[in-house]
C-alpha cells in the first residue's frame, strides 16, 4: 500500500480511494463517496471544474505535486473540504472525499458533529467529513502515507464489483457538470444527496 497506487488518471484514483479508511487521532472514517478532479489545459486531464483548471496558484500548488498528499480548502468560508492528490508528480489531479462512515471514535466524532441526527450523518457531505476528523487548513500538504503523519489514508482491497459502485455527475459544479466523475458505494446510508448547480448548463450541453 503506497501513494504510487494513486499515480494514475483521476477516475481510476477515485475508484482506488473509494472504500479506503482515513484516520485522524481517535477517529477513523471509511470513505463511501468521492469525486475525481483533473487539472489545467497543459496536462492530460483538463478539468474546468477543478481548482487547478486555470493553473498553479499558492492555494492549489499541492495538487501539482506527488500523489497521496492532503489538499484542504475552505468552502463558502466555513466548511473544510478534504482531498487526496493523485496522478504523477507534476500533473494536477485530486480526489474529493464527499462522505464517509465513522468506524472508530464514534463518541469523539459525535462531539464534533452535535447537529448530526444519525450515525450516517456524522461524515455525510464534504464539510461534515472534515469536521468529523477535525481536519483544518493547517493540515494542508500532509503526506497521508507517512506512518508518522497525524492523518493517514489506508487503502483497502480494490473494489472490483462494478455493481457495488454508483456512478454519476459531480455535485454543485457549474462547469463540466455532466462529467460522470462522482462515485459512491451503493449500500452505504452515508452517501450524500445529488444537487446540481443552478448555474450549470442544461443536461447534455456542458463540457
Amino acid at each position: 500500500m503506497s501513494a504510487e497506487e494513486l499515480a494514475v488518471e483521476p477516475l481510476a484514483s477515485a475508484r482506488r480511494v473509494l472504500g479506503a479508511t482515513m484516520r485522524s487521532g481517535p477517529v477513523a472514517v471509511r470513505i463511501v463517496e468521492v469525486e475525481a478532479y483533473g487539472g489545467d489545459p497543459a496536462g492530460p486531464w483538463y478539468d474546468p471544474a477543478a481548482h487547478s483548471g486555470r493553473g498553479r496558484t499558492p492555494r492549489n500548488a499541492v495538487m501539482f505535486g506527488p500523489p497521496g498528499m492532503l489538499y484542504v480548502y475552505f468552502s463558502y468560508g466555513m466548511h473544510t473540504c478534504v482531498n487526496v492528490t493523485s496522478g504523477p508528480d507534476g500533473v494536477a489531479s485530486a480526489v474529493l472525499l464527499r462522505a464517509g462512515e465513522v468506524i472508530e471514535g464514534h463518541e469523539v466524532a459525535r462531539s464534533r458533529r452535535p447537529a448530526a441526527r444519525t450515525e450516517a450523518d456524522l461524515a455525510r457531505g464534504p464539510g461534515n467529513f472534515g469536521s468529523a476528523l477535525a481536519i483544518t487548513l493547517s493540515d494542508y500538504g500532509t503526506a497521508l502515507f507517512d506512518p508518522a503523519a497525524p492523518i493517514r489514508l489506508e487503502l483497502g482491497p480494490e473494489i472490483t464489483d462494478s455493481a457495488a459502485i454508483g456512478v454519476g455527475p459531480r455535485v454543485g459544479v457549474s462547469l463540466a457538470a455532466d462529467r460522470p466523475w462522482r462515485l459512491w458505494l451503493r449500500d452505504s446510508p452515508a452517501v450524500s444527496a445529488y444537487r446540481r448547480s443552478p448555474r450549470a448548463p442544461e443536461v447534455g450541453r456542458s463540457a
